[in-house]
Protein backbone atom coordinates (compact mmCIF):
# COMPACT_ATOMS: atom_id res chain seq x y z
CA UNK A 1 0.00 0.00 0.00
CA UNK A 2 1.37 3.70 -0.64
CA UNK A 3 2.77 5.73 2.73
CA UNK A 4 2.99 8.94 1.25
CA UNK A 5 2.48 10.87 4.34
CA UNK A 6 2.69 14.87 5.52
CA UNK A 7 6.41 16.06 6.44
CA UNK A 8 7.50 14.81 10.20
CA UNK A 9 7.02 18.42 11.93
CA UNK A 10 3.52 19.31 10.97
CA UNK A 11 2.48 15.27 12.11
CA UNK A 12 4.62 15.85 15.24
CA UNK A 13 3.12 19.57 15.65
CA UNK A 14 -0.47 17.81 15.13
CA UNK A 15 0.41 14.86 17.94
CA UNK A 16 0.95 17.71 19.99
CA UNK A 17 -1.45 19.89 19.53
CA UNK A 18 -3.93 16.53 20.47
CA UNK A 19 -2.40 16.05 23.38
CA UNK A 20 -2.12 19.52 24.70
CA UNK A 21 -6.02 20.05 23.66
CA UNK A 22 -7.18 16.81 25.05
CA UNK A 23 -5.43 17.12 28.39
CA UNK A 24 -6.44 21.02 29.08
CA UNK A 25 -8.45 20.68 32.29
CA UNK A 26 -12.03 22.72 31.77
CA UNK A 27 -13.68 20.99 35.26
CA UNK A 28 -15.32 23.86 36.88
CA UNK A 29 -18.13 25.25 36.12
CA UNK A 30 -18.42 28.59 35.21
CA UNK A 31 -20.41 31.06 32.43
CA UNK A 32 -19.59 29.50 29.16
CA UNK A 33 -17.70 26.55 29.95
CA UNK A 34 -20.13 24.35 28.32
CA UNK A 35 -18.83 25.95 24.82
CA UNK A 36 -15.77 25.52 25.33
CA UNK A 37 -15.72 22.31 26.44
CA UNK A 38 -17.71 21.58 23.25
CA UNK A 39 -15.23 23.35 21.55
CA UNK A 40 -12.26 21.07 23.06
CA UNK A 41 -14.24 18.01 22.17
CA UNK A 42 -14.52 19.10 19.06
CA UNK A 43 -10.66 19.97 18.45
CA UNK A 44 -9.86 16.56 19.72
CA UNK A 45 -12.29 14.67 17.39
CA UNK A 46 -10.99 17.09 14.39
CA UNK A 47 -7.32 15.96 15.14
CA UNK A 48 -8.06 12.24 15.99
CA UNK A 49 -10.65 11.37 13.73
CA UNK A 50 -9.64 13.29 10.21
CA UNK A 51 -6.16 15.69 10.42
CA UNK A 52 -3.97 13.25 11.82
CA UNK A 53 -5.15 10.20 9.76
CA UNK A 54 -5.35 11.99 7.28
CA UNK A 55 -1.58 13.45 7.44
CA UNK A 56 0.01 9.87 7.67
CA UNK A 57 -2.44 8.63 4.72
CA UNK A 58 -2.12 11.55 1.93
CA UNK A 59 -2.95 9.09 -1.09
CA UNK A 60 -5.99 7.49 0.91
CA UNK A 61 -9.26 7.75 -1.03
CA UNK A 62 -10.69 10.85 -0.89
CA UNK A 63 -13.81 10.80 1.61
CA UNK A 64 -17.07 12.47 0.59
CA UNK A 65 -19.61 12.81 3.40
CA UNK A 66 -23.08 12.88 2.31
CA UNK A 67 -24.48 15.23 5.16
CA UNK A 68 -28.06 17.23 5.48
CA UNK A 69 -31.31 17.72 6.81
CA UNK A 70 -34.08 15.21 7.29
CA UNK A 71 -35.82 14.25 4.47
CA UNK A 72 -33.67 15.61 2.10
CA UNK A 73 -32.86 12.12 0.27
CA UNK A 74 -29.54 11.22 1.24
CA UNK A 75 -29.62 7.56 1.51
CA UNK A 76 -31.40 7.47 -2.20
CA UNK A 77 -28.90 9.54 -3.66
CA UNK A 78 -25.97 7.54 -2.07
CA UNK A 79 -27.34 4.78 -3.89
CA UNK A 80 -28.27 6.29 -6.92
CA UNK A 81 -24.56 7.36 -7.32
CA UNK A 82 -23.39 4.17 -6.67
CA UNK A 83 -25.92 2.68 -8.67
CA UNK A 84 -27.15 -0.26 -6.03
CA UNK A 85 -28.96 -0.38 -2.80
CA UNK A 86 -25.85 0.31 -0.17
CA UNK A 87 -27.91 1.83 2.79
CA UNK A 88 -31.37 1.78 3.93
CA UNK A 89 -33.59 4.93 3.16
CA UNK A 90 -37.19 5.65 3.80
CA UNK A 91 -39.73 8.37 5.25
CA UNK A 92 -39.55 6.64 8.46
CA UNK A 93 -36.18 7.67 10.07
CA UNK A 94 -34.72 5.68 12.58
CA UNK A 95 -33.20 6.96 15.73
CA UNK A 96 -30.44 5.04 16.05
CA UNK A 97 -28.76 4.05 12.54
CA UNK A 98 -25.32 3.41 11.71
CA UNK A 99 -23.23 5.19 9.06
CA UNK A 100 -22.53 3.59 6.16
CA UNK A 101 -19.35 3.66 4.29
CA UNK A 102 -19.38 2.90 0.81
CA UNK A 103 -16.03 1.89 -0.97
CA UNK A 104 -14.21 0.18 -3.30
CA UNK A 105 -12.89 -3.48 -2.62
CA UNK A 106 -9.28 -2.64 -3.47
CA UNK A 107 -9.05 0.74 -0.91
CA UNK A 108 -11.14 -2.40 1.93
CA UNK A 109 -7.24 -1.59 3.74
CA UNK A 110 -7.43 2.16 3.98
CA UNK A 111 -11.05 1.98 6.51
CA UNK A 112 -9.44 -0.15 8.83
CA UNK A 113 -10.10 0.72 12.38
CA UNK A 114 -7.01 2.25 12.69
CA UNK A 115 -7.09 4.55 10.53
CA UNK A 116 -9.93 6.83 9.47
CA UNK A 117 -12.62 7.80 12.53
CA UNK A 118 -10.81 4.87 14.31
CA UNK A 119 -13.22 4.86 17.86
CA UNK A 120 -15.97 4.23 15.74
CA UNK A 121 -16.14 0.15 15.63
CA UNK A 122 -16.69 -1.30 12.06
CA UNK A 123 -19.22 -3.73 10.74
CA UNK A 124 -20.50 -5.43 7.54
CA UNK A 125 -23.97 -6.57 8.54
CA UNK A 126 -26.96 -4.90 6.78
CA UNK A 127 -29.30 -3.46 9.01
CA UNK A 128 -27.13 -3.12 12.04
CA UNK A 129 -28.54 -0.88 14.50
CA UNK A 130 -25.68 -0.67 16.91
CA UNK A 131 -22.76 2.10 17.00
CA UNK A 132 -20.65 1.14 14.39
CA UNK A 133 -19.86 2.10 10.68
CA UNK A 134 -21.13 -0.07 8.35
CA UNK A 135 -18.51 -0.85 5.48
CA UNK A 136 -20.23 -1.45 2.03
CA UNK A 137 -17.76 -3.03 -0.43
CA UNK A 138 -18.70 -2.46 -3.79
CA UNK A 139 -16.50 -2.44 -7.83
CA UNK A 140 -19.49 -0.06 -8.69
CA UNK A 141 -17.82 2.91 -7.12
CA UNK A 142 -14.28 3.93 -8.44
CA UNK A 143 -11.57 3.41 -6.91
CA UNK A 144 -9.96 6.58 -4.98
CA UNK A 145 -12.89 7.33 -3.67
CA UNK A 146 -15.08 6.66 -1.01
CA UNK A 147 -18.86 7.97 0.13
CA UNK A 148 -20.20 7.82 3.87
CA UNK A 149 -23.93 8.19 4.20
CA UNK A 150 -24.44 10.04 7.20
CA UNK A 151 -27.10 10.74 9.99
CA UNK A 152 -29.14 13.94 9.55
CA UNK A 153 -27.88 17.37 10.87
CA UNK A 154 -30.90 17.98 12.23
CA UNK A 155 -32.12 14.17 13.84
CA UNK A 156 -34.30 14.42 16.64
CA UNK A 157 -31.67 12.57 18.13
CA UNK A 158 -28.89 14.03 20.21
CA UNK A 159 -26.78 10.58 19.34
CA UNK A 160 -27.42 11.30 15.81
CA UNK A 161 -26.57 14.75 15.41
CA UNK A 162 -23.56 14.37 17.17
CA UNK A 163 -22.37 11.71 14.51
CA UNK A 164 -23.33 13.45 11.94
CA UNK A 165 -21.06 16.26 13.10
CA UNK A 166 -17.80 14.12 13.88
CA UNK A 167 -18.56 12.34 10.46
CA UNK A 168 -18.38 15.65 8.57
CA UNK A 169 -15.33 16.77 10.21
CA UNK A 170 -13.92 13.76 9.50
CA UNK A 171 -14.47 14.39 5.28
CA UNK A 172 -12.27 15.66 2.65
CA UNK A 173 -15.33 16.56 1.13
CA UNK A 174 -19.23 17.70 1.95
CA UNK A 175 -21.97 16.50 -0.44
CA UNK A 176 -25.01 18.73 1.26
CA UNK A 177 -28.21 17.47 0.37
CA UNK A 178 -30.88 19.66 0.85
CA UNK A 179 -34.33 20.04 -0.87
CA UNK A 180 -36.60 22.93 -1.90
CA UNK A 181 -38.63 22.27 0.68
CA UNK A 182 -35.69 22.94 3.56
CA UNK A 183 -32.60 24.81 1.86
CA UNK A 184 -33.51 27.96 4.05
CA UNK A 185 -33.25 26.03 7.76
CA UNK A 186 -30.74 27.42 9.77
CA UNK A 187 -29.46 24.10 11.32
CA UNK A 188 -27.88 23.19 7.99
CA UNK A 189 -26.51 26.73 6.88
CA UNK A 190 -24.96 26.32 10.34
CA UNK A 191 -22.69 23.47 8.87
CA UNK A 192 -22.02 25.13 5.45
CA UNK A 193 -21.23 28.31 7.40
CA UNK A 194 -18.49 26.32 9.42
CA UNK A 195 -17.26 25.00 5.97
CA UNK A 196 -16.66 27.78 4.35
CA UNK A 197 -14.48 29.26 7.73
CA UNK A 198 -12.21 26.41 7.71
CA UNK A 199 -12.01 26.34 3.65
CA UNK A 200 -13.86 22.75 3.47
CA UNK A 201 -14.36 21.85 0.05
CA UNK A 202 -18.00 21.03 -0.33
CA UNK A 203 -20.78 20.37 -3.43
CA UNK A 204 -24.11 21.55 -2.60
CA UNK A 205 -26.97 18.82 -3.75
CA UNK A 206 -30.27 20.21 -4.64
CA UNK A 207 -32.36 17.38 -4.16
CA UNK A 208 -36.47 16.32 -5.23
CA UNK A 209 -37.11 19.53 -6.61
CA UNK A 210 -39.94 20.31 -8.99
CA UNK A 211 -39.48 21.23 -12.67
CA UNK A 212 -41.71 24.06 -11.53
CA UNK A 213 -39.78 25.68 -8.79
CA UNK A 214 -36.01 24.17 -9.95
CA UNK A 215 -34.82 27.65 -11.32
CA UNK A 216 -36.25 30.19 -8.88
CA UNK A 217 -35.26 27.97 -5.98
CA UNK A 218 -32.09 27.55 -7.33
CA UNK A 219 -31.11 30.58 -8.07
CA UNK A 220 -32.11 31.62 -4.52
CA UNK A 221 -29.82 29.01 -3.26
CA UNK A 222 -26.86 30.03 -5.55
CA UNK A 223 -27.03 33.70 -4.00
CA UNK A 224 -27.26 32.47 -0.25
CA UNK A 225 -24.45 30.49 -1.05
CA UNK A 226 -22.45 33.24 -2.26
CA UNK A 227 -23.53 35.50 0.43
CA UNK A 228 -22.09 33.18 2.83
CA UNK A 229 -18.84 32.16 1.19
CA UNK A 230 -19.31 29.24 -1.30
CA UNK A 231 -19.46 30.91 -4.26
CA UNK A 232 -16.55 28.39 -5.68
CA UNK A 233 -18.55 25.23 -4.47
CA UNK A 234 -20.56 23.06 -7.42
CA UNK A 235 -23.98 23.41 -6.67
CA UNK A 236 -26.45 19.93 -8.76
CA UNK A 237 -29.84 19.91 -9.10
CA UNK A 238 -31.75 16.93 -8.60
CA UNK A 239 -35.00 16.74 -10.26
CA UNK A 240 -38.26 15.53 -8.61
CA UNK A 241 -38.55 11.30 -10.19
CA UNK A 242 -39.84 8.26 -9.79
CA UNK A 243 -37.84 5.83 -7.81
CA UNK A 244 -37.22 2.82 -10.29
CA UNK A 245 -37.78 -0.81 -8.36
CA UNK A 246 -34.48 -0.57 -6.77
CA UNK A 247 -35.47 2.34 -5.10
CA UNK A 248 -32.95 4.27 -7.17
CA UNK A 249 -33.39 7.59 -9.14
CA UNK A 250 -33.20 7.65 -12.69
CA UNK A 251 -29.15 7.98 -13.86
CA UNK A 252 -29.54 10.99 -16.06
CA UNK A 253 -30.58 12.41 -12.48
CA UNK A 254 -27.35 11.67 -10.86
CA UNK A 255 -25.40 12.10 -14.19
CA UNK A 256 -23.54 15.19 -13.55
CA UNK A 257 -22.17 14.35 -9.63
CA UNK A 258 -21.34 10.47 -10.81
CA UNK A 259 -19.41 12.30 -13.52
CA UNK A 260 -17.70 14.98 -10.97
CA UNK A 261 -16.90 12.41 -8.42
CA UNK A 262 -15.33 9.93 -10.92
CA UNK A 263 -13.39 12.63 -12.21
CA UNK A 264 -11.71 13.23 -9.22
CA UNK A 265 -10.95 10.05 -7.65
CA UNK A 266 -9.34 9.33 -11.69
CA UNK A 267 -7.04 12.48 -11.13
CA UNK A 268 -4.62 12.53 -8.17
CA UNK A 269 -3.89 15.94 -8.79
CA UNK A 270 -7.02 17.10 -8.43
CA UNK A 271 -8.02 14.53 -5.00
CA UNK A 272 -4.72 15.88 -3.67
CA UNK A 273 -5.57 19.90 -4.03
CA UNK A 274 -8.99 19.10 -2.40
CA UNK A 275 -7.60 17.09 0.58
CA UNK A 276 -4.66 19.83 0.82
CA UNK A 277 -7.21 22.46 0.71
CA UNK A 278 -9.65 20.73 3.51
CA UNK A 279 -6.86 20.00 5.46
CA UNK A 280 -5.49 23.61 5.34
CA UNK A 281 -8.50 24.95 6.32
CA UNK A 282 -8.96 22.59 9.17
CA UNK A 283 -5.45 22.88 10.68
CA UNK A 284 -5.92 26.88 10.24
CA UNK A 285 -9.26 26.94 11.88
CA UNK A 286 -7.73 24.03 14.95
CA UNK A 287 -5.08 26.76 15.68
CA UNK A 288 -7.77 29.68 15.95
CA UNK A 289 -9.77 27.66 18.01
CA UNK A 290 -6.60 25.98 19.84
CA UNK A 291 -6.34 29.68 20.90
CA UNK A 292 -9.82 30.61 22.02
CA UNK A 293 -9.70 27.32 24.40
CA UNK A 294 -6.54 28.93 26.06
CA UNK A 295 -8.19 32.56 26.34
CA UNK A 296 -11.19 30.39 28.34
CA UNK A 297 -8.94 29.19 31.03
CA UNK A 298 -8.05 32.35 32.09
CA UNK A 299 -11.56 32.16 33.74
CA UNK A 300 -10.17 28.27 35.20
CA UNK A 301 -7.30 29.70 36.78
CA UNK A 302 -9.42 32.86 38.03
CA UNK A 303 -12.16 30.23 39.77
CA UNK A 304 -9.33 27.98 41.06
CA UNK A 305 -8.06 31.15 42.39
CA UNK A 306 -10.91 32.11 44.30
CA UNK A 307 -11.85 28.89 45.59
CA UNK A 308 -8.64 27.95 46.70
CA UNK A 309 -8.43 30.98 48.07
CA UNK A 310 -11.47 30.71 50.36
CA UNK A 311 -10.07 27.42 51.47
CA UNK A 312 -6.79 28.17 52.38
CA UNK A 313 -7.95 31.06 53.91
CA UNK A 314 -10.53 29.30 56.18
CA UNK A 315 -7.98 26.82 57.15
CA UNK A 316 -5.58 29.18 57.93
CA UNK A 317 -7.65 31.52 60.38
CA UNK A 318 -8.82 27.93 62.28
CA UNK A 319 -4.96 27.59 63.02
CA UNK A 320 -4.66 30.84 64.22
CA UNK A 321 -7.37 30.83 66.59
CA UNK A 322 -6.39 27.22 67.46
CA UNK A 323 -2.63 28.69 68.11
CA UNK A 324 -4.28 31.65 70.33
CA UNK A 325 -5.77 29.20 72.18
CA UNK A 326 -2.74 27.52 72.89
CA UNK A 327 -1.28 30.40 75.07
CA UNK A 328 -3.97 32.55 76.03
CA UNK A 329 -5.24 30.58 79.40
CA UNK A 330 -8.55 28.99 77.25
CA UNK A 331 -7.94 25.30 78.17
CA UNK A 332 -6.87 26.11 81.43
CA UNK A 333 -10.27 25.63 82.08
CA UNK A 334 -12.91 23.06 84.03
CA UNK A 335 -11.43 19.21 84.17
CA UNK A 336 -7.55 20.90 83.54
CA UNK A 337 -8.25 23.40 86.40
CA UNK A 338 -9.50 20.78 88.59
CA UNK A 339 -6.95 18.16 87.81
CA UNK A 340 -3.53 20.48 87.90
CA UNK A 341 -5.00 22.19 91.30
CA UNK A 342 -5.77 18.92 93.02
CA UNK A 343 -2.50 18.20 91.83
CA UNK A 344 -0.20 21.14 93.08
CA UNK A 345 -2.37 21.21 96.70
CA UNK A 346 -3.02 25.14 96.22
CA UNK A 347 -4.22 25.39 99.87
CA UNK A 348 -0.60 24.28 101.42
CA UNK A 349 1.45 26.70 99.35
CA UNK A 350 3.78 29.24 100.80
CA UNK A 351 5.19 33.08 100.04
CA UNK A 352 8.65 31.91 99.45
CA UNK A 353 9.89 30.27 96.29
CA UNK A 354 12.55 27.62 97.49
CA UNK A 355 9.82 26.75 100.50
CA UNK A 356 7.50 26.28 97.17
CA UNK A 357 9.65 24.85 95.32
CA UNK A 358 10.88 21.89 97.85
CA UNK A 359 7.20 21.60 98.80
CA UNK A 360 6.24 20.72 95.57
CA UNK A 361 8.85 18.45 94.60
CA UNK A 362 7.78 16.73 97.57
CA UNK A 363 4.51 16.19 96.30
CA UNK A 364 5.84 14.69 93.03
CA UNK A 365 8.34 12.36 94.50
CA UNK A 366 6.60 11.54 98.47
CA UNK A 367 3.30 9.73 97.39
CA UNK A 368 4.00 7.45 94.18
CA UNK A 369 1.05 6.30 93.22
CA UNK A 370 -1.40 9.18 94.77
CA UNK A 371 0.62 11.82 93.21
CA UNK A 372 1.87 10.35 90.16
CA UNK A 373 -1.79 9.55 89.60
CA UNK A 374 -3.14 12.71 89.35
CA UNK A 375 -0.36 13.85 87.09
CA UNK A 376 -1.69 11.55 85.28
CA UNK A 377 -5.15 13.02 85.30
CA UNK A 378 -4.01 16.16 84.45
CA UNK A 379 -2.32 15.00 81.36
CA UNK A 380 -5.68 13.29 80.47
CA UNK A 381 -7.69 16.62 80.74
CA UNK A 382 -5.05 18.25 78.89
CA UNK A 383 -4.76 15.66 76.15
CA UNK A 384 -8.91 15.54 75.91
CA UNK A 385 -9.25 19.62 75.96
CA UNK A 386 -7.29 19.61 73.39
CA UNK A 387 -8.52 17.27 71.53
CA UNK A 388 -12.12 18.89 71.77
CA UNK A 389 -10.87 21.68 70.44
CA UNK A 390 -9.36 20.83 67.33
CA UNK A 391 -12.55 18.66 66.69
CA UNK A 392 -14.82 21.55 67.00
CA UNK A 393 -12.01 23.79 65.12
CA UNK A 394 -11.78 21.18 62.63
CA UNK A 395 -16.05 20.45 62.01
CA UNK A 396 -16.37 24.29 61.86
CA UNK A 397 -14.11 25.24 59.06
CA UNK A 398 -14.62 22.09 56.66
CA UNK A 399 -18.49 23.60 57.36
CA UNK A 400 -17.21 27.14 56.43
CA UNK A 401 -15.52 25.89 53.23
CA UNK A 402 -18.01 24.13 51.94
CA UNK A 403 -20.77 26.98 52.73
CA UNK A 404 -18.68 29.30 51.01
CA UNK A 405 -17.80 27.34 48.34
CA UNK A 406 -21.81 26.06 48.14
CA UNK A 407 -22.50 29.55 47.12
CA UNK A 408 -20.46 29.66 43.67
CA UNK A 409 -21.67 27.73 40.70
CA UNK A 410 -18.52 26.42 40.49
CA UNK A 411 -18.06 25.02 43.96
CA UNK A 412 -21.56 23.48 43.98
CA UNK A 413 -19.89 21.58 40.91
CA UNK A 414 -16.88 20.48 42.53
CA UNK A 415 -18.78 19.85 46.22
CA UNK A 416 -20.87 17.18 44.24
CA UNK A 417 -18.39 14.87 44.01
CA UNK A 418 -17.47 14.79 47.73
CA UNK A 419 -21.40 15.42 49.47
CA UNK A 420 -19.63 14.70 53.02
CA UNK A 421 -16.92 17.91 52.84
CA UNK A 422 -18.94 19.68 55.06
CA UNK A 423 -17.88 17.85 58.21
CA UNK A 424 -14.35 17.24 59.50
CA UNK A 425 -12.74 13.65 57.64
CA UNK A 426 -14.06 10.43 59.37
CA UNK A 427 -11.09 9.70 60.90
CA UNK A 428 -10.41 13.28 61.95
CA UNK A 429 -10.50 12.51 65.73
CA UNK A 430 -8.11 9.64 66.04
CA UNK A 431 -5.85 11.48 64.29
CA UNK A 432 -6.23 14.39 66.32
CA UNK A 433 -5.96 11.82 69.63
CA UNK A 434 -2.53 10.54 68.14
CA UNK A 435 -1.22 13.91 67.42
CA UNK A 436 -1.99 15.40 71.03
CA UNK A 437 -0.63 12.16 72.56
CA UNK A 438 2.57 12.11 70.13
CA UNK A 439 3.21 15.85 71.67
CA UNK A 440 2.91 15.45 75.37
CA UNK A 441 5.31 12.94 75.00
CA UNK A 442 7.45 15.17 73.06
CA UNK A 443 6.90 17.35 75.97
CA UNK A 444 7.93 14.90 78.06
CA UNK A 445 11.66 13.99 76.56
CA UNK A 446 12.07 17.89 76.54
CA UNK A 447 11.98 17.77 80.04
CA UNK A 448 14.29 14.71 80.27
CA UNK A 449 16.84 16.06 78.00
CA UNK A 450 17.18 19.40 79.89
CA UNK A 451 16.96 17.58 83.22
CA UNK A 452 20.27 15.73 82.25
CA UNK A 453 21.93 18.32 83.60
CA UNK A 454 24.23 17.72 86.01
CA UNK A 455 22.66 20.13 88.50
CA UNK A 456 19.41 17.74 88.69
CA UNK A 457 19.79 15.02 91.20
CA UNK A 458 18.85 11.26 89.71
CA UNK A 459 16.34 10.38 92.39
CA UNK A 460 14.49 14.30 91.48
CA UNK A 461 14.51 13.19 87.68
CA UNK A 462 13.27 9.61 87.80
CA UNK A 463 9.88 10.52 89.35
CA UNK A 464 9.73 14.56 89.14
CA UNK A 465 10.18 14.51 84.85
CA UNK A 466 6.65 13.56 84.55
CA UNK A 467 5.00 16.31 86.84
CA UNK A 468 7.69 18.95 85.78
CA UNK A 469 6.31 18.15 82.18
CA UNK A 470 2.57 18.27 83.24
CA UNK A 471 4.26 22.17 84.89
CA UNK A 472 5.58 23.26 81.30
CA UNK A 473 2.44 22.30 79.84
CA UNK A 474 0.55 24.43 82.15
CA UNK A 475 3.08 27.05 81.42
CA UNK A 476 2.43 27.35 78.42
CA UNK A 477 -1.26 27.63 77.98
CA UNK A 478 -1.04 30.37 80.09
CA UNK A 479 1.92 32.21 78.65
CA UNK A 480 -0.01 34.90 76.60
CA UNK A 481 -2.75 34.99 79.07
CA UNK A 482 -3.62 36.04 82.77
CA UNK A 483 -0.44 35.39 84.75
CA UNK A 484 -2.87 34.45 87.77
CA UNK A 485 -4.70 31.79 85.65
CA UNK A 486 -5.67 28.75 87.14
CA UNK A 487 -6.47 30.01 90.02
CA UNK A 488 -2.83 31.49 90.74
CA UNK A 489 -1.24 27.82 90.17
CA UNK A 490 0.17 28.42 86.86
CA UNK A 491 2.15 30.92 88.04
CA UNK A 492 3.20 28.91 90.56
CA UNK A 493 4.54 26.49 88.09
CA UNK A 494 6.44 29.06 86.16
CA UNK A 495 7.81 29.97 89.43
CA UNK A 496 8.81 25.87 90.26
CA UNK A 497 10.16 25.37 86.69
CA UNK A 498 12.23 28.69 87.25
CA UNK A 499 13.73 27.77 90.07
CA UNK A 500 14.94 24.11 88.66
CA UNK A 501 16.06 25.29 85.22
CA UNK A 502 16.47 29.15 85.19
CA UNK A 503 14.09 31.76 83.32
CA UNK A 504 15.98 31.68 79.97
CA UNK A 505 15.68 27.82 79.63
CA UNK A 506 12.07 27.82 80.96
CA UNK A 507 11.44 30.14 78.21
CA UNK A 508 12.91 28.24 75.56
CA UNK A 509 11.51 25.06 76.76
CA UNK A 510 7.78 26.89 76.52
CA UNK A 511 8.90 28.15 73.08
CA UNK A 512 9.60 24.48 72.05
CA UNK A 513 6.39 22.98 73.24
CA UNK A 514 4.74 25.97 71.76
CA UNK A 515 5.85 25.56 68.44
CA UNK A 516 5.86 21.50 68.10
CA UNK A 517 1.82 21.73 69.11
CA UNK A 518 1.50 24.63 66.12
CA UNK A 519 3.65 22.26 64.02
CA UNK A 520 1.81 18.79 64.48
CA UNK A 521 -1.56 20.98 64.39
CA UNK A 522 -0.65 22.97 61.10
CA UNK A 523 0.10 19.08 59.53
CA UNK A 524 -3.25 17.74 60.89
CA UNK A 525 -5.09 21.02 59.29
CA UNK A 526 -3.32 20.75 56.21
CA UNK A 527 -4.85 17.03 55.77
CA UNK A 528 -8.16 18.63 56.20
CA UNK A 529 -7.58 21.25 53.31
CA UNK A 530 -6.09 18.73 51.01
CA UNK A 531 -9.39 17.08 50.86
CA UNK A 532 -10.55 20.39 49.02
CA UNK A 533 -7.46 20.94 47.14
CA UNK A 534 -7.53 17.97 45.81
CA UNK A 535 -11.13 18.66 44.08
CA UNK A 536 -9.71 21.56 42.15
CA UNK A 537 -6.92 21.86 39.49
CA UNK A 538 -4.42 24.53 41.28
CA UNK A 539 -3.39 27.98 39.27
CA UNK A 540 -0.18 27.14 38.39
CA UNK A 541 -1.21 23.79 36.72
CA UNK A 542 -4.27 25.63 34.88
CA UNK A 543 -1.64 27.83 33.89
CA UNK A 544 0.93 25.53 32.53
CA UNK A 545 -1.50 23.53 29.86
CA UNK A 546 -2.47 27.02 29.16
CA UNK A 547 0.69 27.89 28.28
CA UNK A 548 0.48 24.57 26.76
CA UNK A 549 -1.81 25.17 24.67
CA UNK A 550 -0.83 28.18 23.53
CA UNK A 551 2.83 26.90 22.29
CA UNK A 552 1.21 24.12 20.39
CA UNK A 553 -1.01 26.05 18.74
CA UNK A 554 2.19 28.12 17.50
CA UNK A 555 4.19 25.60 16.19
CA UNK A 556 1.07 23.94 14.60
CA UNK A 557 0.47 27.06 12.67
CA UNK A 558 4.46 27.85 11.59
CA UNK A 559 4.48 23.71 10.73
CA UNK A 560 1.19 24.62 7.92
CA UNK A 561 3.46 27.54 6.91
CA UNK A 562 6.76 26.03 6.29
CA UNK A 563 5.67 22.41 5.53
CA UNK A 564 1.84 21.81 4.11
CA UNK A 565 1.00 25.03 2.04
CA UNK A 566 4.42 24.29 -0.15
CA UNK A 567 2.57 20.91 -0.90
CA UNK A 568 5.70 18.92 0.54
CA UNK A 569 4.52 15.18 1.14
CA UNK A 570 7.42 12.28 2.70
CA UNK A 571 7.38 9.06 0.86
Amino acid sequence: MPGDHAPAELLAAMSSLLLSVRDAPLRLESDGVDAVRSLQSDIVDQLSDYILPRLVQLDAPLLAVVGGSTGAGKSTLVNSIVGERVTESGVLRPTTRSPVLVHHPDDAEWFQPDRILPDLPRTTEVGNEKYALRLASTSRIPQGLAILDAPDVDSIDKGNRDLASQLLAAADLWLFVTSAARYADQVPWDYLRRAAERSTSVAVVLDRTSDEALVEVRGHLARMMTSRGLSDSPLFTVPESSLDPDGLLPREAVAPMVGWLGELAADPKARQMVVHRTLDGAVRQLVMHTHDVADAMEVQIEVSEALLRAAEGAYRSALEDVSEHYADGTLLRGRVLASWQEFVGTGELVSSVEEKVSRIRDRFVGGMTGKRTRSTEVVDAIETSLRTLLTEQAEATAEKVSRGWGASVAGRGVLVAKPALDRASQDFRVKAERMVHEWRQGVVELVRVEGADKRMTAKFLAFGVNGIAVALMIVMFSRDGDAEAAGGTASLGRKLLDAIFGQAVVSGLVDQAHADLEARSAALFDTELQRFLDLVDTPDSLKAHQAALRESARLAEYARHADFLNGETTS
